[in-house]
């Protein structure tokens, strides 16, 4: 995903940032699986191959949308936080327009999708 498509989507991880409704860090989104509140997920493409298993193990029989955008840097810095391996969106209006900007589509892939 390069140009105004990136920019867009961390504009709009930011927005959501400040709405409240992101669960930052592999524990934050694990919760957020367990509780029902993730309803997409985003990992960076340089994240501990273990952080991300524990994420992916909880994701086996859900279907909640993912993808790899950026790096740890690029996906903290997007939300004003430290490198972060991941993250989830928990508002509804903005996972889907983050999806659309990503070009998810409306199905629940249980693969995560690069971008």
């Amino acid at each position: 995903m390069k140009g105004s498509r990136a920019h867009s989507a961390y504009r709009l991880l930011g927005l959501a940032r400040r709405a409240g409704a992101v669960a930052p860090g592999t524990e934050a989104v694990r919760r957020a699986i367990r509780a029902g509140e993730a309803l997409l997920i985003l990992m960076a493409e340089d994240a501990s191959s273990v952080q991300l298993e524990k994420i992916r193990k909880m994701l086996h029989d859900r279907s909640i949308p993912r993808a790899v955008l950026g790096d740890r840097n690029m996906l903290g810095a997007a939300v004003g936080l430290a490198a972060l391996s991941a993250l989830a969106v928990t508002d509804r209006s903005l996972a889907d327009r983050l999806a659309a900007e990503l070009e998810l589509g409306d199905e629940r892939s249980t693969d995560a999708v690069e971008v």
